[in-house]
């Protein structure tokens, strides 16, 4: 078994993401209703929050949707994905993802993605894939979504721009925090980075702090910039400024694109829900199932702002603008020892691009549950 040689994740999102095709398994000749399997293997280490002994489940979440996508004809673009987190991730030995093909149509196609390490599964997902209507077909049918979030919270948002705000911390919990700024002050030691993507959180305090969301934690929120790391050529070395943007435009890297908004959804995610509800300290933060349904495919997803700069003859990742994509998330629902958070991801013109739906196993020290 091929065990990973190195600690550091690699800060681009496309080599993070990076695959080895396996040898398939061959068919059952025996049976007519047999479906075909397809394997691959991680070649990146994941992110360890908190440097800790486990993966960032974000990881395999996305990379089995990836995994899945190299499955599907051209034009099939991650729809939704919903996965159970069975085991923890570990650090040391990669992933090996097998796709089972649940169905081939003419609009949608459907995978099953298991993810294993050391023999034993540690994560399951079903991903649908389809084709963008047309836009013909579509221009006079209905369509609505909630305000926009630039729009909901300008206030807190008026006059600044993403980079004004601090970059999120791997682990978004207080003692944590407190935890590496006495590493740093002590040693000079610096939390690692964040891989593949850069997020900023925006400073909420003023209003989650109010009355209105104290005594109501399901009005609590947090926003979070994000944009991609890295080109999203960089799995294929020496590819330059001019052929990633042809390949863009031919759809190559969407299904890239929609792994990094699902990789951003997860990140510190479900850590708003013991702020929220003003729990200091818990005995199991973990996710149990995880669903992203995107509502906008291909163009919608994409993450490089070709019109921010001039791009054309310049080689280079400092060439590539990046988009800053909002996440706005909250907690509507806990008790029984779980609890929920959901979001919502904005582009940056104000569409709803995805939502985001996950259940997580939280238990509370009881110090804490008695003041609750």
């Amino acid at each position: 078994m091929l065990k990973l040689s190195y600690t550091e994740s690699p800060s681009s999102f496309a080599e993070l993401m990076s695959l080895r095709r396996l040898n398939s398994p061959p068919a059952d000749r025996s049976s007519s209703s047999a479906e075909r399997i397809e394997l691959f293997q991680s070649l990146a280490p994941p992110y360890p929050p908190g440097e800790a002994d486990r993966a960032f489940g974000g990881h395999v979440y996305a990379q089995s949707a990836y995994a899945a996508s190299q499955t599907v004809e051209k034009g099939f673009l991650i729809h939704d994905i919903t996965g159970t987190f069975i085991l923890p991730g570990r650090l040391d030995i990669p992933y090996e993802y097998s796709v089972r093909h649940l169905r081939d149509g003419r609009s949608y196609s459907t995978r099953a993605i298991d993810a294993r390490q050391a023999g034993q599964i540690c994560f399951s997902a079903v991903c649908s894939f389809k084709r963008p209507e047309e836009a013909a077909a579509t221009a006079s049918a209905f369509a609505h979504q909630p305000a926009p979030v630039q729009e909901r919270y300008a206030a807190l948002l008026a006059g600044k721009h993403p980079q004004d705000f601090e970059v999120s911390p791997g682990v978004d919990a207080d003692f944590y925090i407190d935890y590496w700024r006495e590493q740093w002050k002590k040693h000079g030691i610096a939390e690692r980075e964040f891989p593949g993507l850069e997020a900023r959180k925006v400073d909420m305090q003023g209003y989650n702090q109010t009355e209105e969301v104290r005594r109501c934690p399901d009005r609590y929120r947090q926003l979070t910039y994000y944009k991609l790391k890295g080109s999203p050529g960089d799995s294929c070395p020496g590819m330059g400024v001019k052929e990633v943007r042809r390949r863009e435009r031919e759809g190559e890297f969407d299904n890239l694109y929609a792994c990094a908004h699902m990789y951003a959804a997860d990140k510190n995610s479900l850590l708003l829900i013991p702020r929220a509800l003003g729990i200091k300290a818990w005995n199991a933060l973990a996710s149990l199932t995880l669903t992203i349904v995107f509502h906008d495919l291909g163009k919608g997803l994409r993450m490089v702002d070709w019109d921010a700069d001039s791009t054309e003859g310049v080689e280079g990742e400092d060439r590539l603008p990046k988009k800053w994509f909002v996440q706005e998330g909250w907690t509507p629902r806990s008790g029984d020892n779980r609890a929920v958070h959901e979001s919502w991801l904005w582009s940056p013109d104000g569409r709803l691009v995805a939502t985001s739906y996950q259940d997580s196993m939280l238990k509370v020290s009881r110090v804490d549950r008695e003041k609750l």
